[in-house]
């Protein structure tokens, strides 16, 4: 028998969620707090820019910069060290535009100083603005800080948890109150479904359970005709059937909610087990299991994380070739990241139907809910619900020549 090929490498975990695709500078998207800062200072700034250039040419307009003096003189001497003027006997013209030049130079020079004085000034009342403008964003976005942590704790399944801001009657408080009634509504919704799940579980699984001990009972009977028994094990693999069903809907509706129990569980561990209890129906099917298992532990639940690992390892035994068929299952830490991947050889599967096989009851061929013996079309419904409860995610790729590369992305 010809060596299978080897699977292809899976693609490496973005580090981006590839349908929101990275904006190309998010330095240029500050935070709502540091944008409100630069408005309270800009907002200053401009008005200490507009005040000073009012009062610099009132000031301007004042002193008469350019203008003759109010006065002229006739005759006598004038010194002046400022102006570099000596005692000399002068013409009076000459004399007057000599103390022209030195009073309009006088009241450039004040002129000057009171701008760079007033820059200074402005400069510092700028800095202290900023910082002013950063505390008061911070004081005046508080609300929304405690907004945001109650919903990120709503977030991880406590929908007990409620904002109750205090305060005036502002828009804040009035979307406060407003999440407050929505987590209200919420929790009514949830504790409900809880209730109708154990409710659903026990009305369900008891009828399906006793249908299941009169069938073997009845089987075990060794005078029962040919035609009974198999009448028997027809009714007793549908019963089967339903029994999965139901198992599989409780368990997607239990998976759809964040886990908040979480403890130590090695992915690699997880695996294991769910190729032991695939091992038989694949030697069966003549499929070869392989694929290295390095340690990867997450913080999760071990009973939902192994119906991750036991479905998709019976979908790749399932759906494969006939003859030569492998599934190759590792588990591995990349990226900060534990990664399960499941590839196998399998039927072409086309790009545009990726997207269709986590939806409930869809299969490859279609949307077909009977005549199947692989499943009923939830397995990899609950693995995407059971991923999202731990907060990873599932990748599916098609293979070159058939198949599929399942790839799972769960936190460390």
């Amino acid at each position: 028998m010809a060596a299978a090929p080897a699977p292809p490498q899976a693609p490496p975990k973005p580090t981006w969620d590839p349908r929101r695709p990275e904006p190309p500078f998010p330095w240029l998207r500050p935070t709502i707090r540091i944008r409100l800062t630069l408005l309270y200072g800009g907002m200053f700034l401009i008005a200490g820019i507009l005040l000073l250039s009012i009062i610099y040419l009132l000031a301007a307009n004042a002193l008469n910069v350019g203008s003759d003096l109010p006065f002229k003189v006739v005759t006598g001497t004038v010194s002046s060290e400022s102006c570099n003027i000596t005692s000399t006997q002068l013409p009076a013209a000459d004399l007057n535009h000599a103390l022209n030049e030195c009073v309009n130079e006088q009241r450039q020079h004040a002129l000057d100083n009171l701008l760079s004085r007033s820059l200074l000034a402005l400069l510092g009342l700028a800095v202290i603005a900023f910082a002013f403008g950063y505390a008061m964003a911070g004081r005046v976005l508080s609300p929304l800080g405690r907004i945001t942590r109650t919903a990120r704790a709503v977030a991880g399944s406590d929908l007990s948890r409620r904002i109750e801001l205090d305060g005036p009657d502002d828009e804040l408080k009035e979307l406060a109150d407003t999440f407050d009634d929505m987590l209200e509504r919420l929790q009514r919704a949830f504790t409900a479904q809880q209730r109708f799940v154990g409710n659903a579980s026990h009305e369900l699984r008891t009828p399906l359970a006793i249908n299941r001990t009169l069938l073997e009972v009845h089987l075990s009977d060794p005078g029962a005709p040919v035609e009974l028994q198999q009448l028997g094990k027809t009714l007793l693999a549908t019963n089967e059937r339903s029994e999965q069903l139901v198992e599989g809907l409780l368990l997607l509706a239990r998976s759809d909610n964040q886990i908040v129990e979480r403890k130590p569980v090695d992915l690699a561990e997880v695996a294991e087990q769910a190729v032991d209890q695939v091992h038989a129906e694949a030697e069966a099917k003549g499929v070869e299991i392989r694929g290295a298992r390095t340690s990867a532990v997450v913080q999760g639940n071990g009973v939902l994380l192994e119906r991750i690992a036991l479905n998709l390892v019976q979908n790749a035994v399932r759906y494969n070739v006939a003859e030569g068929g492998w599934v190759e299952v590792t588990t591995e830490v990349q990226h900060g990241q534990a990664v399960l991947v499941v590839s196998n050889t399998g039927p072409v599967v086309p790009a545009y139907e990726i997207d269709n096989l986590f939806e409930p009851f869809k299969r490859l061929r279609g949307a077909d809910r009977t005549g199947s013996d692989k499943g009923v079309g939830l397995g990899l419904s609950i693995v995407r619900s059971v991923a999202r409860a731990h907060g990873g995610h599932i990748y599916a790729q098609p293979r070159e020549g058939g198949g599929l590369v399942m790839r799972v992305t769960l936190p460390i």
